[in-house]
């Protein structure tokens, strides 16, 4: 991936406590993952920033690159790759996600 990739990855998952890049907008999903995805931080009340992956298929590469996973969606907190629905369900399950995201608050 290029410099100038890498940089916009860094600075959405920096600038950002929560972050979720995405398959579509967490008004208008466009896959049933990113929904639940949504779905699961809005249920938290917090504040995340996205990006549709759809947009720019530079960052969509690039963040696969970047991550080392394949699949979208994918939720960074503070900084830190989370991992993608099927984790985010079973840390919702289990409790922890809430614990991660207190400490993004």
């Amino acid at each position: 991936m290029d410099e100038k990739t890498k940089q916009r990855i860094e600075n959405d998952i920096k600038n950002n406590k929560i972050f979720l890049y995405m398959k579509g907008t967490p008004d208008a999903p466009m896959c049933g993952f990113s929904g639940k995805a949504v779905e699961i931080l809005k249920s938290h009340n917090v504040n995340f920033g996205s990006f549709n992956i759809f947009e720019d298929e530079a960052i969509r590469q690039g963040v696969k690159e970047y991550s080392e996973w394949p699949t979208f969606p994918q939720l960074y907190v503070n900084g830190e790759l989370v991992g993608g629905c099927d984790i985010m369900v079973e840390m919702e399950q289990n409790g922890e996600l809430a614990k991660v995201l207190e400490t993004a608050k």
